[in-house]
């Protein structure tokens, strides 16, 4: 996925009621940016961290002009942006970049299913069963592991006892984890910040539903999918 138009550089000032950020760009200029991430953001939300924004014309209709894009933490660029996975996720299946999903032939985005829900991805081919994809944005690490999620997710523990409900009526159902960062090789669920939904991840795996992680290339120009790491559940 590359960006459309050139990253503007600033540093962080604050993160603030969730999706705004104050930035000094390099020319000087203080401005908010939309934040477009409802998480914790825990431990890329420092003041003076780098970071890199979209910005858009001034006669567009958007109220906030920048977005916050990626955040640099110990000399590793992290996409922020919790609306890219699903199109980093699009591009490598046109290319055939997953493994797991190469043989399928169709797929559609954002189809309901569930209870009052849409599956990310439903993917199709005459000779498969169904593929139930659910993609979901990660970016925290600590002790060696990324991890997800860096808050409490009912909305995630929801998707998790869905997939499990898909998979027991003949389909495939996965669940793909995204991380935009590329200094990781092992994942695993945050039970320290969220139990609950580390035992329905380990749940759900134990009744058939994949559980996939892969990094991402990171930089100012663009964000692809990198390579599988591995899950530990």
């Amino acid at each position: 996925m590359k960006f459309k138009v050139p990253l503007l550089e600033g540093v962080l000032l604050k993160r603030y009621k969730r999706f705004l950020a104050d930035v000094r760009l390099q020319d000087g200029r203080e401005i908010t940016a939309h934040c477009p991430n409802p998480g914790a953001m825990l431990d890329i939300v420092s003041p003076g961290l780098p970071v890199w924004l979209t910005a858009y014309p001034i006669e567009s209709s958007r109220k906030l002009k920048f977005t916050w894009e990626i955040v640099k933490h110990n000399g590793i660029f992290i996409g922020v942006n919790t609306n890219h996975p699903n199109n980093i996720v699009e591009e490598a299946l046109q290319i055939k970049k997953i493994p797991e999903f190469a043989a399928y032939s169709l797929w559609r985005r954002e189809v309901k299913y569930g209870i009052n829900s849409r599956i990310d991805f439903l993917l199709e081919d005459p000779h498969l069963p169904p593929c139930y994809l659910e993609v979901k944005n990660v970016h925290l690490k600590r002790d060696g592991y990324v991890q997800f999620p860096d808050s409490i997710t009912l909305r995630g523990t929801k998707h998790l006892k869905e997939l499990e409900a898909i998979k027991q009526q003949g389909a495939r159902a996965v669940i793909l984890y995204v991380v935009q960062r590329d200094d990781c090789d092992r994942f695993k669920p945050a039970d320290n910040i969220d139990p609950v939904y580390a035992r329905t991840a380990y749940n759900a795996k134990l009744h058939g539903v994949e559980t996939l992680c892969y990094n991402c290339c990171v930089t100012p120009q663009e964000i692809f999918l990198n390579k599988q790491i591995t899950v530990e559940l």
